[in-house]
């Protein structure tokens, strides 16, 4: 088992993303999950992601407050403990329209030749 701590975890910076601030939670590290990580993503107001794509599937969790999440033509408002999954090369972009910070777990799979 390996257990990481909040107050050890590492910032990450996510390409083009903006008024964000992220956490590594686990992964990339030995010991660590061999297929995947997780990360934790806080979205100030107005904050967000993209639009982009990459070639990697992932999973988002809202964890607190509401993220607006848009792939192709399809919008979606995720609050507190609904997810999506997002497939390899689907443009996407997120968005934090509200007040409040949002937070969002993310779970990927490693890149090619991790």
């Amino acid at each position: 088992m390996k257990v990481n701590r909040l107050e050890d975890a590492r910032p990450y910076v996510a390409p083009n993303h903006f008024d964000m601030r992220s956490l590594r939670l686990q992964g990339f590290e030995p010991g660590g999950p061999e297929n995947f990580w997780t990360g934790l993503s806080h979205f100030l107001p107005g904050g967000g992601a993209g639009p982009d794509a990459s070639p990697l599937e992932k999973v988002y969790v809202v964890l607190a407050g509401e993220l607006t999440v848009k792939v192709g033509d399809r919008e979606v408002v995720l609050r507190p403990m609904d997810s999506c999954c997002i497939p390899g090369n689907e443009m996407r972009e997120v968005r934090n329209h509200g007040n409040h910070v949002a937070s969002m777990l993310v779970v990927m799979p490693y890149p090619q030749g991790q």
